[in-house]
Order: structure tokens, then C-alpha cells, then sequence
């Protein structure tokens, strides 16, 4: 079982603009082809991980049942200090508070199967601060955007860090690090 932050970034490393749109991504021409992985890494995922921002343009900009279509019933964890918009039928719990007692949740529910920390920069950032993050997925897209979400804001330097694989998608370059 690996917890694993997999996102899409600008160049200048921002996962959304000041807007928190994502806009940007959508309009790269390969934007489909950069995310044609996404099927088979779900297949490894057992539980999901998401921060309130993330959720929330999920909800505003998902129609309601793609949420089934997308990620099926697996267990989603929501970090959130305030009320949220359902999805209907989705397996969504909403919690506050610190990562560590939730991993534990999440590993159970997960089995042998992975966790998708899918957003937010600072909630992947939470879990590397309590050691629990292993690896961290990027498709970095041809764009700057001078500003927004930052993709991981901690400082993590090279020796915590260790690149284990490149890869072409399209107009993306995927980068996968693991955390030592």
C-alpha cells in the first residue's frame, strides 16, 4: 500500500490559478492525453483523499453523477471545517482535524490497494509532514501561470526526495518521486 499525490501542474508549479480554476489545464491541447493513465492508476487505488478546495470545484464543475463514473464507490476522504455539497451516491466522508488519525482509516479501507491524495498542494504537503506521503505524481503542462495554488508548499529538499520515473504524455511531462 502507497499513499501517492498524483496532480497536474504548471510549469511554474501551481495546481490551480489565483482563481482556483483550472481553466489552464483544461485548454492544453494533449490535456486528455496527459490524463489517458489515470484509468489504470485508479485501478490500484482503494481509498481517495481530497482537500475542500479541490472538492469543491469537483462539485461546481463535475455534473453530479460523473462522480460514480470517475471513481466508483470507493471511500473518500474530505478535509474540510465546513459544509459541503454532496454527491449523490458517492461513498464521501467530511473530516477535520490532523492526516494521521485519518491515514489509519484510509489504509484500512484501502486493503492492498493504494491512496489517491488528489488535492489539494497543502494537503499532500500535511501528509509529508507526518511522514505518511510515499510518492508524488506530476504531469507538468506547458504552461506558467505566475501564481495560485502551489503545487507542494513545504520545503522538501533533494535528499528526501528521489525521481523513479519520466515519462512523455503528450504535451505533459510525468515525473514520479518518491519520498525517502
Amino acid at each position: 500500500m502507497t499513499t501517492r499525490y498524483y496532480t497536474a501542474t504548471s510549469l511554474d508549479g501551481y495546481i490551480a490559478d489565483p482563481d482556483n480554476s483550472l481553466d489552464w489545464l483544461m485548454a492544453v491541447p494533449d490535456a486528455g492525453t496527459a490524463t489517458g493513465d489515470v484509468g489504470e492508476f485508479l485501478r490500484g487505488v482503494g481509498a481517495l483523499c481530497l482537500g475542500s478546495t479541490t472538492y469543491e470545484w469537483m462539485a461546481a464543475n463535475e455534473p453530479p453523477e460523473s462522480w460514480h463514473d470517475n471513481y466508483g464507490d470507493r471511500p473518500t476522504w474530505v478535509f474540510t471545517h465546513r459544509v459541503l455539497p454532496e454527491f449523490p451516491g458517492a461513498n464521501v466522508r467530511f473530516v477535520a482535524g490532523g492526516v494521521e488519525s485519518v491515514h489509519a482509516e484510509m489504509v484500512a479501507a484501502a486493503g492492498d490497494r493504494d491512496i489517491w491524495i488528489i488535492g489539494g498542494g497543502d494537503l499532500a504537503g500535511q501528509f509529508a509532514d507526518a511522514g505518511l506521503l510515499d510518492e508524488v505524481i506530476v504531469g507538468v503542462a506547458p504552461v506558467t501561470l505566475g501564481g495560485g495554488a502551489p503545487l507542494l508548499p513545504r520545503r522538501l529538499l533533494s535528499d528526501q526526495l528521489r525521481l523513479v520515473a519520466v515519462e512523455q504524455l503528450g504535451q505533459f511531462a510525468k515525473l514520479v518521486y518518491r519520498l525517502r
